[in-house]
């Protein structure tokens, strides 16, 4: 299996592309300034420069798009959206680097852990971003997307412990009560879903077991 890391000079992307390489999968890395990578293959292009040709050997394509400043936080619905029309109709799965801003925490899905009243002011600007490219992104049935959704606590050093619980639309607490992953876990969750192709279509939550 080949896939493509889009923006993968991130640190969620990175992990993505060791987890996938320990495996066995080939790996495209597509970044925009040349920097090591322990993808076998790499393409020093923007994003927005991504074309079918690009990516059209790989299987899945993965999306690690992120931006945080006032001025860039709408580059998260473009750059979806710019690369949901280079893989309109094609069979190649869309595996999208969310957040968890936008998972639900009642049945009824109208609260996101977003809207409570002990989610950081000054993460809101993002999380309002990241739900909106994936609003934007649930009407396109001309793409084979996935959505996946880290737990509350994303944790860049965490410790890879090999192991999560699979969740769904809405906000999901380990035995402890907790709402955590590390980007190495979240990693595993990420290739899992990549190899079986399970979920496609919908959005999906991880959290540490």
């Amino acid at each position: 299996m080949k896939i493509a890391v889009v923006c993968a000079n991130g640190r969620v992307a990175k992990k993505v592309i060791t987890e996938a390489v320990s495996r066995g999968l080939q790996v495209k890395a597509i970044m925009k300034k040349d920097e090591p990578t322990r993808a076998q293959e790499k393409v020093i292009k923007d994003l927005f420069k991504v074309t079918y040709a690009d990516v059209a050997d790989c299987d899945a394509v993965v999306d690690a798009f992120g931006a945080w400043t006032p001025e860039t936080l709408p580059l998260h619905s473009t750059s979806l959206q710019h690369l949901c029309d280079v893989l309109s109709g094609k069979a190649n799965r869309l595996l999208v680097v969310g957040g968890a801003g936008s998972l639900y925490v009642n049945p009824e899905h109208t609260a996101c852990v977003a809207d409570g009243p002990d989610f950081p002011e000054e993460f809101k600007p993002l999380a309002a971003a990241q739900a909106k490219a994936l609003r934007e992104l649930r009407d396109r049935t001309d793409v084979r997307w996935t959505f996946i959704s880290p737990a509350a606590d994303f944790q860049a050093d965490g410790e890879r412990t090999g192991e999560y619980i699979l969740g769904g639309e809405e906000l999901t607490l380990n035995s402890r009560g907790e709402s955590i992953i590390s980007y190495a876990d979240y990693a595993i969750a990420m290739v899992d879903e990549i190899v079986n192709g399970n979920h496609i279509g919908q959005r999906i939550g991880v959290v540490r077991k």
